[in-house]
């Protein structure tokens, strides 16, 4: 099974999906990571605000931020290599990568409701 690993800049939370004016780039990648993970797509985000060891650990993201800086952010590993840097992958590169449909890719979060009426 492929793993993609997003390294993300300094956000306010772990998606970025917050504030008064939400980038729809976000929103995006949000839904993506969500599809993919209800797929049991080994998939995860690192938020360099919340989990700075992550990108101390990881030597190849190490590597490009000793090279580029922070503005390198946001950077994709695929199986452990760099495929996307300064950018966020779009739906059809993680479709080609993981080998799924770019149009399944924006399935929003379910949220369950339930009402009692008396």
């Amino acid at each position: 099974m492929k793993k993609v690993e997003i390294f993300d800049p300094a956000m306010c939370c772990s998606t970025g999906v917050c504030g008064p004016s939400v980038d729809p780039n976000l929103t995006r990648v949000a839904s993506a990571v969500y599809s993919l993970g209800q797929k049991d797509v080994d998939i995860k985000r690192f938020n360099l605000a919340n989990e700075p060891a992550a990108f101390a650990e990881n030597e190849t993201v190490n590597q490009v931020l000793q090279e580029k800086g922070a503005d390198a952010l946001p950077v994709t590993l695929l199986d452990g290599e760099v495929v996307k840097v300064g950018e966020y992958p779009t739906n059809e590169e993680f479709a080609e990568w993981l080998e799924v449909r770019a149009k399944e890719l924006a399935q929003k979060p379910r949220v369950r409701v339930s009402v009692k009426l008396d």
